[in-house]
């Protein structure tokens, strides 16, 4: 089981991404979205700008396995981030709350038995 998986491909987000998990002590495992593969995970993070098409994107990694899906994007991008709530998002943050909150998030997506 992966603990974290992200479809974040830039890498000033990765390195925020990295060093917050790093502090918590979670592993995370950059992906695409062509590339997400088999394995249950426990936390995914989506940037909306890395998938053009969010709904399918999530709902390839819903069926992966049943962990927290966070996706994060342009606060302007209103429209894409209601098709991502609805292809079943756990959260739809705005960038800037998605930095604020990642502590949080990371913390909060351990599911620990």
């Amino acid at each position: 089981m992966d603990d974290v998986i992200a479809v974040v491909p830039d890498l000033f987000f990765q390195s925020r991404i990295s060093a917050a998990a790093r502090r918590l002590g979670r592993a995370v495992r950059y992906t695409t979205p062509e590339a997400v593969g088999v394995g249950d995970f426990r936390l995914a993070l989506i940037d909306l700008d890395a998938a053009p098409d969010i709904a399918s994107t999530i709902v390839r990694i819903r069926g992966m396995g049943s962990g927290q899906v966070v996706v994060f994007g342009p606060h302007v991008d209103t429209e894409r981030r209601k098709l991502a709530r609805r292809a079943g998002a756990d959260r739809v943050l705005a960038k800037s709350k998605f930095v604020t909150d990642l502590a949080s998030i990371l913390g909060a997506g351990r599911g620990e038995a």
